[in-house]
């Protein structure tokens, strides 16, 4: 009987990786993460783990916590692609930024961009660039589209940009110009917005300069109270650091030291635009946003927008940042709504292509006799 070899001392090791099989059959892991924080790690979790289980709903894993211990358990990309996920959510946590829904969402974003243009080795030395404001800290891009818009935006001094509600275009222009401002590097922010009802007549509107714009306005001002205290934006207005100008008083003017934001600029006519544009003074950033598919014009008045778009691509000096319906970011169902509108519009515009092509005249066919009539009409006698 052959004796066995001695074997060296057993030791003991916890696998922070188990490949097991999913139930379609498919190779499976399971990955295991440890949070030193137990208060950071429930920030990361959330509310009754509500942005684990948003996690889980995304990548199509499960995710089991245990105290700070999480066990990931699904096809090997994407458990592995959740660990990423937790691990840079939990490093923002740990900054002092807060750990939402819409930061779970831009983090897994973040995370397929990383894996596109770096291999798994190379994982996490890109990232979305990000605002920095005194109140809510820094800021980052919650997707492509958004990184790109910022880059744009501390890139040039006129930027357009254009898409679809809730995909931050005014957000994160507000939060820009409120760090421009905090870092000196202008001394006032400018907003204006065309007056024009959406679909419904106002009439009158009491008040001074300000109260008659203010209805128009209040989305600019929401996102104020994001980035500054209320105190500090009551004290800006009333010291003209931030200034509410209605575009229709903005001819003649010449905006040095300042940002300025034109907002829902779709509804401005060609005229509006070209004269807004012309506005801009020495040492002025200028943010021109919209969204095409809600014009409330008038019907027979082109919008200043998409005039703007067509005439200033390529324009040195220039931006320009554009967003589809699948970069919505205020809401999960509305990106859904979005789309469906967009669909809807994009089968109308194909159908009606469809039977204006099925309008347009056709040459005659000729037969057979018509041909050869034409033919002998050509032969000349010998």
């Amino acid at each position: 009987m052959t004796p066995r070899p001695e074997r060296g001392p057993r030791r003991e090791t916890t696998p922070a990786r188990v490949e097991t099989l999913t139930r379609d059959g498919l190779p499976a892991t399971e990955v295991l993460l440890s949070f030193d924080d137990n208060r950071l790690a429930s920030l990361v979790f959330g509310d009754y783990d509500q942005n684990l289980a948003h996690l889980e709903r995304r990548l199509g894993v499960v995710i089991s916590p245990n105290g700070n211990h999480i066990t990931i358990r699904g096809p090997r990309e994407t458990a592995e692609q959740a660990g990423r996920v937790l691990k840079t959510l939990y490093t923002r946590a740990k900054a002092g930024a807060s750990v939402t829904l819409g930061e779970v969402d831009g983090a897994i974003e973040e995370s397929n961009v990383q894996r596109s243009f770096f291999p798994a080795a190379d994982a996490g030395k890109a990232s979305f660039d990000a605002i920095v404001t005194r109140k809510r800290g820094p800021v980052r891009a919650r997707n492509a589209a958004q990184d790109a818009y910022l880059r744009q935006l501390k890139r040039h001094e006129l930027v357009l940009a254009e898409g679809p509600a809730g995909t931050g275009k005014t957000w994160l222009a507000v939060g820009h110009a409120v760090s421009l401002i905090e870092q000196g590097v202008v001394e006032r922010m400018v907003l204006s917005r065309p007056a024009v009802e959406a679909g419904e007549r106002l009439g009158f509107l009491p008040g001074d300069m300000r109260e008659k714009v203010d209805p128009y306005l209040r989305p600019i001002y929401d996102a104020l109270n994001d980035f500054m205290e209320a105190r500090h934006v009551e004290r800006a207005l009333q010291t003209g650091m931030i200034e509410i100008a209605p575009l229709a008083f903005m001819r003649g003017r010449t905006l040095t030291n300042a940002v300025v934001l034109l907002d829902e600029a779709q509804n401005a006519t060609s005229v509006q635009m070209k004269m807004f544009l012309t506005r801009l003074g020495e040492g002025s950033r200028m943010i021109i946003t919209g969204d095409p598919t809600q014009i409330d014009l008038p019907p027979g008045q082109r919008s200043g927008l998409i005039e703007a778009v067509k005439l200033l691509s390529g324009v040195e000096g220039v931006g320009y940042a554009k967003f589809e319906e699948g970069d919505v970011v205020r809401h999960d169902l509305v990106r859904r709504i979005v789309m469906a509108y967009e669909g809807a519009a994009r089968r109308e515009r194909e159908e009606r292509e469809e039977r204006l092509r099925a309008l347009e005249p056709q040459p005659p066919i000729e037969d057979d006799t018509e041909g050869l009539k034409r033919t002998l009409s050509r032969e000349r006698p010998r």
